[in-house]
């Protein structure tokens, strides 16, 4: 059964971004609220506010207004944005180093406060500290097979564990003291606590891009071999069945009951309930893929 569950909805149109350069590439992006965050490839953040519309037709449009953008004096892309909106800090990383800037100038924090040696990092959504004025963050280190979690408070930052892993981890998603990561040859789920770890599945990351997505309290979401979109939870099962994706999916998102996932000529929509495909749109040339706030 087909379901029209989305539409593409043009938010931000190119001329705003480009200005008169001839090219940039936007090489990551971050919602929170109406903030529009854009990371681009030549060392620019952009941000913008966005305005949702519903036309008397329920036809739904989205007007952007760009507020500023900012320079971060290097020669090398802004490979991450993650808001922290407790802190109104916006966590930057930009040649493996993590910068903690002010969400509404996009100036950097007066103490200088950074994580450096981040290949890649994510916040944890389930965080275990309690504190409700701090961020944890777990970053993929620049050390080899290393992974370190850190508190991220207003002006300053606070290593908390650093974790060895059998391999090298390339993806990571977090909840609670449970990492999912996808290592060079499987994914695996290892409490950080504990050092307890637990073998998932065997995953070629020489071959393809892998996907670790936290979905919910305890589970995962993950692209598996054959085209599949597994479910697991940390105790190593699956309590769903698999999502029948294309080969080379390279993002995927969950606004329940559906997941919906990128490859390099389409975007699908699965129901999470039936594992049905629900809907396809056309879509090239895409190569980011992420929700936010629903």
């Amino acid at each position: 059964m087909s379901v029209k569950a989305f539409k593409l909805v043009s938010a931000v149109e190119r001329e705003m971004l480009m200005g008169d350069r001839n090219y940039i590439n936007i090489e990551c992006i971050e919602c929170c609220g109406k903030n529009l965050y854009i990371g681009t490839n030549d060392c620019f953040i952009y941000h913008f506010l966005l305005d949702e519309k519903v036309s008397t037709a329920g036809k739904i449009t989205f007007a952007a207004t760009k507020q500023l953008h900012k320079y971060l004096g290097l020669k090398k892309p802004v490979s991450e944005l993650k808001a922290a909106s407790a802190l109104t800090r916006l966590l930057v990383l930009c040649d493996n180093t993590i910068t903690l800037v002010n969400m509404i100038n996009l100036e950097p924090v007066p103490t200088g406060a950074r994580i450096k040696g981040a290949v890649t990092f994510t916040l944890n959504e389930n965080p275990v500290s309690g504190d409700p004025f701090c961020v944890e963050v777990c970053i993929i280190s620049v050390k080899r097979r290393t992974i370190q979690m850190f508190m991220v408070f207003e002006d300053r930052v606070q290593i908390v564990k650093e974790v060895f892993t059998p391999e090298q981890p390339c993806a990571v998603a977090v909840d609670g003291y449970y990492l999912c990561l996808a290592l060079t040859t499987q994914y695996i789920i290892l409490n950080y606590n504990t050092g307890v770890s637990q073998d998932l599945f065997p995953y070629c990351s020489d071959e393809k891009r892998p996907i670790v997505k936290r979905i919910g309290r305890q589970e995962f979401l993950l692209a598996g071999p054959g085209g599949l979109g597994m479910f697991a939870t940390v105790d190593g099962i699956s309590q769903r069945a698999p999502v029948h994706w294309s080969e080379n999916v390279i993002g995927a998102a969950l606004c329940f009951p559906y997941v919906v996932a990128l490859d390099d000529e389409f975007i699908t929509v699965h129901s999470m309930l039936d594992q049905q495909q629900k809907q396809t749109l056309p879509f090239k040339e895409g190569h980011i893929l992420q929700d936010f706030e629903g």
